[in-house]
């Protein structure tokens, strides 16, 4: 890892290549997938929301520990993260094409797992490209800087469905060409050095330990990954269907919902940058890690429940706020614990890649735990939905408390 402190255009670049990627990939999850569903089964979007984002999500659960090592393994003159990068963000914006053209649920799941698997080879790169770059001391900065372009690529994709939702086909496909341009600006303004040490030779063993970090002989690496799996899965219990609770719970139609729900994550986004913006720097400066993932991620189930018992669009925007600014104290820091606490800095892709996981899986399991609380009951049992949500993520921050290798 380097001690050299990062600029501005380092940073900059940063913001741009996650932006990119994840304009592309979360555009769906966010909007336009769902509109897809509608599309193609009027009746019940629901249950094809909920049938195929798990194939993407056991995708991205598979590729990006793999992709992370591959490029630990990778020697070329181009550097070894940059050709996963640039790799990556192409077949994102072919799969895109292949997603807005799929006339069949099959088609969309599998076209869906490609857009994970490309998505995940090139944020795999790119945050092992961070962990290569980025000296401890300034971590919660490009921690706060990835987890800005992330929720600002939400808002972007957002507003994109707002003025393209009659255009189904330009709204999968231009997220993904920007992502491809923006990610060719990273690979060209950052370094990417290639390791002295000679590669292992290659094993089985090796690869099946690609998706395995020991939590017993790394127990606050474990505890992270609890923290991160718990949060995440929250987190896409209420995203996967926050169209369809406005249209449900609040009474709205489709062209309306994708309006209250576009304000709703500009002021989500607005919380964030607020809280953001402070608290990346303000860990770097305290030394500390573990009081502000632990505290923001009470404040998050706070804001679920809130949200379980909004009857009015106003309501919904508060709870967004609320949730907006816990995330930004979360996302700020938590990319920095996770770093301080690597195994084997000489493996950051690998281990960053397991790290991943914890991403990948909820988004496998929350739509189809989502799916089971509403049908609790009468059916569209949000409130039960969001309880659950809240109290899965008091659970994540009481796993943070026993890290003992970062205060």
């Amino acid at each position: 890892m380097s001690t050299e402190p990062i600029g501005k255009k380092y940073l900059g670049a940063l913001f741009l290549a996650q932006f990119g990627i994840f304009v592309a990939i979360l555009s769906p999850v966010v909007v336009s997938l769902q509109l897809k569903a509608q599309e193609m089964n009027p009746s019940d979007p629901a249950s094809i929301v909920g049938s195929v984002l798990p194939f993407g999500a056991l995708g991205a659960m598979i590729s990006n520990p793999l992709f992370g090592a591959l490029s630990d393994r990778t020697r070329t003159r181009w550097g070894r993260r940059r050709p996963w990068l640039v790799g990556g963000i192409i077949a994102l914006a072919l799969g895109l094409a292949w997603v807005s053209a799929s006339t069949s649920v099959l088609m969309l799941t599998f076209a869906w797992l490609f857009c994970q698997v490309a998505s995940n080879a090139a944020s795999a790169a790119l945050i092992a490209s961070l962990a290569d770059n980025v000296p401890e001391q300034q971590r919660g900065r490009a921690s706060s800087i990835l987890a800005l372009a992330q929720n600002v690529s939400i808002l972007a994709g957002t507003y994109l469905a707002v003025y393209l939702v009659a255009n189904l086909p330009v709204l999968f496909v231009l997220p993904g060409i920007v992502g491809i341009g923006l990610v060719i600006v990273y690979v060209f303004v950052t370094p990417d050095r290639v390791p002295e040490t000679p590669v292992k030779p290659f094993s089985w063993r090796q690869v099946i330990g690609t998706f395995w970090t020991n939590p017993i002989r790394h127990p606050d690496f474990g505890l992270a990954w609890w923290s991160r799996f718990l949060i995440t899965l929250a987190t896409y219990m209420f995203t996967t269907y926050r169209l369809l609770y406005t249209q449900d719970q609040l009474g709205l139609s489709a062209k309306d919902a994708v309006g209250v729900v576009a304000l709703g994550v500009l002021l989500y986004t607005i919380a964030l940058f607020v809280s953001l913006t402070v608290s990346g720097w303000l860990s770097d400066r305290l030394r500390r890690r573990k009081v502000f993932v632990a505290g923001s991620t009470v404040l998050f189930a706070a804001g679920l429940i809130v949200l379980a018992h909004a009857g009015t669009i106003g309501m919904f925007y508060f709870a967004e706020i609320v949730l907006g600014f816990a995330y930004g104290i979360y996302a700020a820091v938590d990319t920095a614990l996770t770093i301080d606490v690597l195994p084997d800095p000489e493996h950051a892709g690998k281990d960053l890649g397991v790290i991943n996981i914890a991403n990948a899986l909820p988004q496998s399991l929350a739509p189809a735990l989502g799916l089971f609380l509403l049908g609790i009951g009468a059916g569209d049992n949000y409130t039960l939905l969001l309880w659950g949500a809240g109290i899965v993520a008091l659970v994540g921050a009481v796993v943070v408390i026993p890290i003992r290798k970062v205060r």
